[in-house]
């Protein structure tokens, strides 16, 4: 198995992207606490990130510091969550989750002039934005969209539709460890503003159907979404990636548009050592990479993470295969 990229500190949830011909490596930042394990989250109590970068694969790893911090944040009270970047128009953007005043978790943004920052967190979260797990594509066209939300502590079970376009945060709505019943809950997606730190569009669910068309099942837990959204583009097809939760897969489904709905089509990565799993995927050096975490480094402890990356390949057919 590959070992840790990064061995120096404690990271997660990397978001992987290719800024001016390097790879940049956007996690969150594990660290020790006291508190017990829930099924809330509490124990992944982060209160920073740092990015990283490399000039190729067999590079060193190169820890830029600390790019942002929750007292940077003038809107957020805890845990800045897994984040992702983007960038437009010589800015750079890192979107992040965090609780708010009221104990919610909302997205938020700061900006940048490098893609390893510092960055300085906007005045408030994205209006309409909820839930946790940031990801953002941006389109050959050049529009962005973001994808978000995670069950159980990333509170996504918790909203609910207004009747409209709109959605409402009810902490009764469903319980905590059953999603809903019939089909599953799907992430969300919306398209970004021009100025990428505002929504242009309701926010959507994304769907997900199963070999008979239908969506998948809340009961299908080896298939259903749980969290760790991501969107890239092969050969003019969206693959739309994600975690499975509690059954711990990476899987993927592929669709004709960014808004979907996508066709289940398989897993990439088998539960790894540790709770989560969160990845991404993304093309440099004329090769491609899923970058996810584990608990290596820790010897298993849940909430004390670590990068890691392997190599990955497309058949004929798209089916994307890892290189053993």
């Amino acid at each position: 198995m590959p070992e840790p990229l990064i061995k120096t500190l404690y990271t997660a949830d990397p978001s992987a992207h290719v800024f001016n011909s390097r790879l940049y490596i956007y996690p969150s930042h594990d660290r020790e606490t006291a508190i017990q394990f829930n099924d809330s989250g509490d124990q992944y109590d982060m209160t920073d990130y740092h990015v990283f970068s490399m000039e190729s694969m067999t590079s060193p790893v190169t820890d830029h510091g600390v790019a942002l911090t929750l007292q940077d944040v003038p809107w957020a009270s805890k845990q800045l969550w897994a984040p992702d970047a983007a960038t437009k128009d010589g800015k750079y953007y890192l979107y992040f989750p965090a609780r708010d005043r009221e104990g919610v978790f909302r997205i938020g943004v700061a900006v940048a002039r490098v893609p390893e920052g510092p960055f300085a967190a906007l005045e408030s979260y994205i209006e309409g934005s909820y839930s946790i797990d940031p990801a953002v594509f941006v389109d050959g066209d050049g529009t962005g969209y973001l994808y978000f939300g995670g069950i159980w502590g990333g509170e996504l079970q918790c909203w609910g539709t207004d009747g409209g376009e709109g959605w409402v945060f009810d902490k009764g709505l469903v319980g905590p460890n059953e999603p809903c019943e019939g089909r599953a809950l799907g992430a969300r997606v919306a398209k970004l503003g021009g100025d990428m730190v505002s929504f242009a569009s309701p926010v959507r669910e994304v769907v997900v159907l199963d070999e008979s068309g239908e969506p998948v099942r809340a009961e299908d837990h080896e298939r259903r979404f749980f969290e760790a959204s991501w969107m890239h583009k092969y050969r003019g097809t969206y693959y739309f990636s994600y975690s499975t939760g509690d059954t711990h897969f990476v899987v993927y489904a592929t669709g004709d548009s960014p808004w979907g709905p996508f066709r289940y089509r398989g897993r990439i990565l088998e539960p790894v050592l540790g709770w989560t799993t969160h990845h991404s995927i993304v093309e440099f050096g004329g090769r491609w990479w899923i970058f996810y975490h584990d608990c290596t480094l820790s010897g298993g402890v849940s909430h004390l993470r670590n990068v890691k990356v392997r190599e990955i390949v497309y058949d004929e057919e798209g089916d994307i295969r890892l290189v053993e």
